[in-house]
C-alpha cells in the first residue's frame, strides 16, 4: 500500500464519527491526556452483564493521527473484555514498534507509516491506554 493510500485510511478513520460523542447514562468513563502535545481522548461505556464492553463513545482532541485511533478503538472495542482490551493495547505497541506485523485490528494496518516515526506512536496509543483504562472505573 502506498503512502498516499495509507494517509487517506488515517484521515478516513479520523473522520469517522460514527462513535463519537459521549453516552448518556455511561457505567465508566475515563480521560487520557498526553501533556507533551496536549492530546485528549475520553471514552465513556456501558458493559454487558459478563463484563464485556457493549457500548463506547469517545470524544477526541488532538492531532489526525489520535483522532484515528480513537475512532478505530470505538468502532472495534464492543465486545471486548478487561484482558482483550489490554492485549489490544499490547498489540497496538507491537505493532507500531515493528516487532510484529499483525495490527491489532485489521483497519489499524492504517498507520503503517506510522512504525518509522517513534515521535508519533503516543499519538496512536492513548486511545488504546484509555479503553484499557475504560474497565477500572466501571463500578
Amino acid at each position: 500500500m502506498s503512502e498516499d493510500l495509507y494517509q487517506q485510511a488515517i484521515v478516513a478513520l479520523a473522520r469517522d464519527r460514527s462513535r463519537a460523542g459521549t453516552l448518556e447514562h455511561a457505567e465508566a468513563s475515563v480521560l487520557r491526556e498526553n501533556p507533551l502535545c496536549g492530546d485528549r481522548v475520553s471514552l465513556t461505556g456501558r458493559f454487558a452483564s459478563d463484563g464485556t464492553l457493549s457500548e463506547i463513545r469517545h470524544k477526541t482532541r488532538g492531532c489526525l493521527l489520535c483522532e484515528a485511533g480513537a475512532a478505530l478503538v470505538a468502532a472495534n472495542a464492543q465486545g471486548l473484555d478487561a484482558a482483550r482490551a489490554e492485549q489490544k493495547g499490547t498489540e497496538i505497541r507491537a505493532y507500531l514498534a515493528g516487532g510484529s506485523n499483525e495490527a491489532p485490528w485489521h483497519s489499524a494496518a492504517a498507520f503503517a507509516p506510522v512504525r518509522e516515526k517513534k515521535s508519533r506512536h503516543d499519538c496512536v496509543i492513548l486511545a488504546f491506554d484509555a479503553l484499557a483504562g475504560l474497565f477500572h472505573t466501571r463500578p
